[in-house]
């Protein structure tokens, strides 16, 4: 082992599940890179470690772990998502057989503590309010025990610049960086109010451009995601910190295009969605969750019934911005069948993406407690072993409605809504409402951006022949309405490499569990008593 004031730290990203809705690594692939996006929580906390540490980063969805990196090793550190559970469980024990101490955080971590006991260090909670603990006690000679940061007071105008160097660029469709935690709102089935708290936590201007900054120097130009699970949760502090974006933007050549996610009272405000266009914001994911007012109430999205939410998804189109949203089956207040109206809404609206998924209770929510206290929850619901998909496809406790009729509605509305003939015409519906600024630049001509064109769309058609003419033809009607977004176009065709395939695929798992209910061969998941063993320590579960 190396000196003991000096580490090497070997950061491990875990594998996504490949039957994630949001693994897009075929449309990566398509455009020319291996993974969607960057591990951002793990470069952040590599800038936040001692500045003599070594620190050699593997990310398990681009590249492979070799022996020779956990031998180099004197300490692993890895965690992530819900959805990342099973690897980061299998690196733990890998870790473990080449006699390496493994530290595991993120927000699943925090969220099912008991899960992970077999981690050498638990680091519970936001990092900047924690991780000097961490090292003064490794530095001490600790290489084991639980670091909680208390909840909601990490200070992120402290958070360092991400460890951008540590990245392959080229192995990426888009990097991300992150203004703000936290989300003013009180949704009953979300874990982020719980993780982050209700009054978002802002950088200041000068460190977000010093980020940008950074990526720049290093040669990065492209699409940045801004990861804030809601960036306008502080209106006042993205309205003030806009401008200078857009100012940084102009003198350096427009080299960055933005994503990010954000509630949909967004669209109430003209002057922020102008801003967001002029700084070349050119897609918004939105929680619309149902198009019935009573579920909205019942789920405490309260703000999503205050709006026409078909205009409200228009008028982002007409500041320049796609939007792609999220829709949830299996609410207790669903009187009916919900299909028909969760289809025909996003037909309306015109909305090609839709994350359409089933409710799952959260390790960490006002959901969950409520089905533990109604004796509800399934037992292990906080569990997620491989070749379960994400949270879109579970269904972990006992449902008010039946079942059978959920599950029923849930295959029809992604067979309706991903049938290529219904997608192709939203792509045509988007493009023709969006109004594009002239903000793009002339590009080299081995820039990425070149990649979405004519070429583009020859491999998308390559992989789907049998939607040769109906792919072609939409591509060519929507560069004849909107010439300049031919690279939505082009990046809204692409997704449908995975969505097409994965909607049928789902489609097909959910026709088998129906067929399940129906010849009596389903088996009842026994309900959660809580309960776990004591030295798990169940400290959120219960709180």
């Amino acid at each position: 082992m190396s000196h003991p004031a000096c580490c090497n730290v070997l950061m491990i990203y875990p594998k996504f599940s490949a039957e994630s809705f949001w693994n897009y690594s075929v449309t990566a692939e398509l455009l020319g890179a291996r993974y969607p996006t960057i591990p951002l929580g793990l470069i952040t906390l590599a800038a936040m470690l001692p500045a003599d540490w070594s620190v050699r980063l593997v990310n398990r969805n681009t590249e492979s772990l070799e022996d020779d990196d956990l031998e180099w090793a004197d300490l692993v550190m890895t965690g992530g998502m819900l959805f990342q559970q099973a690897d980061t469980l299998r690196l733990i024990d890998l870790a473990h057989a080449h006699g390496k101490p493994v530290a595991v955080g993120g927000p699943d971590v925090t969220s099912s503590p008991h899960i992970y006991a077999a981690a050498d260090v638990r680091v519970l909670g936001e990092a900047e309010g924690i991780l000097d603990s961490f090292v003064g006690a490794w530095l001490a000679g600790g290489r084991c025990g639980d670091f909680e940061a208390p909840k909601f007071q990490a200070d992120v105008t402290k958070s360092p610049i991400p460890r951008f160097d540590l990245l392959k660029f080229q192995d990426y469709l888009f990097v991300g960086v992150q203004f703000s935690r936290g989300c003013p709102f009180t949704c009953e089935f979300c874990d982020i109010i719980e993780l982050y708290g209700r009054v978002p936590r802002t950088k200041t201007t000068p460190q977000m451009l010093a980020e940008l900054d950074a990526l720049y120097d290093l040669g990065y130009r492209g699409h940045v995601d801004f990861v804030d699970d809601n960036l306008i949760g502080n209106k006042k502090a993205v309205r003030a910190f806009l401008p200078h974006l857009k100012a940084w933007q102009e003198a350096h050549g427009f080299p960055f295009e933005f994503s990010t996610e954000a509630s949909i009272n967004l669209a109430d405000d003209g002057d922020l969605l102008g801003l967001m266009r002029d700084c070349g914001f050119f897609t918004v994911f939105v929680g619309i969750e149902s198009p019935d007012p009573a579920t909205l109430v019942a789920m405490k999205k309260k703000q999503n019934t205050r709006r026409n939410l078909t205009d409200s998804v228009h008028r982002i189109y007409e500041a320049g911005m796609f939007v792609t949203a999220g829709f949830i089956l299996g609410f207790d207040s669903e009187a009916g069948s919900i299909a028909a109206p969760m289809a025909d809404f996003i037909e309306e609206a015109a909305i090609p993406v839709a994350m359409v998924g089933l409710l799952c209770a959260l390790p960490n929510t006002q959901l969950t407690r409520r089905l533990l206290s109604e004796g509800r929850l399934f037992e292990g619901f906080d569990f997620h072993p491989d070749g379960t998909g994400d949270q879109c496809i579970r269904l972990n406790f006992e449902t008010q409605r039946p079942r059978r009729d959920i599950l029923d509605d849930y295959w029809r509305v992604l067979s309706r809504i991903y049938d290529p003939v219904a997608y192709c015409a939203r792509v045509e519906r988007v493009i023709a409402m969006l109004r594009v600024t002239g903000t793009d630049q002339p590009l080299p001509p081995d820039h990425f951006r070149r990649r979405h064109g004519v070429e583009t769309v020859q491999r998308i058609v390559n992989r789907f022949p049998e939607y040769r003419d109906l792919l072609w033809r939409t591509f060519l009607r929507c560069y004849e309405i909107n010439p300049r977004a031919v690279r939505q176009t082009v990046i809204l065709l692409s997704f449908f490499l995975h969505l097409g395939p994965y909607a049928r695929r789902i489609v097909a798992e959910t026709r088998r569990a129906i067929e399940t209910i129906d010849t009596g061969e389903a088996v009842t998941p026994q309900i959660s008593s809580g309960a776990h063993d004591a030295a798990r320590r169940p400290i959120l579960l219960t709180a």
